[in-house]
């Protein structure tokens, strides 16, 4: 079981506001934050469903390596409201909602790509 995971994005504001509007409708938020001054390397922000966050980003002067992240969701609504407010928020379509049948016959999936390129999903394993 996962406890959290961070990635690493070159724009930390750019990041922070596109995550802030992507993650909304999955009830996530920015739930602690850490300034560049305090970690003396860059901001740092923790999202989730309170009380906890679970996602985090930090910024990094090094290229970021993109990689794909999978929030689960039980209704295929919270996945389209994701990719819209992703797509709105900046975010590059890679798969538009829909039926992956080639997973499993209900896996319902968005992907969208990040600032950096991260390949961002929101996914629905229950029936319609």
């Amino acid at each position: 079981m996962l406890d959290h995971i961070g990635l690493t994005v070159s724009d930390f504001e750019t990041s922070r506001a596109f995550y802030m509007l992507a993650l909304a409708p999955l009830g996530y938020e920015v739930l602690m934050e850490m300034s560049a001054a305090e970690t003396g390397r860059g901001g740092v922000a923790g999202f989730g469903v309170r009380p906890k966050p679970d996602f985090w980003i930090a910024a990094s002067p090094r290229k970021v390596s993109p990689v794909h992240v999978a929030f689960r969701t039980s209704r295929r609504a919270v996945v389209d409201a994701f990719y819209q407010a992703a797509i709105a928020a900046g975010g590059r379509d890679n798969g538009a909602p829909g039926l992956r049948p080639h997973y499993h016959s209900n896996y319902y999936g968005a992907f969208v790509l990040d600032p950096d390129g991260h390949n961002i999903e929101a996914v629905c394993h229950e029936a319609s």
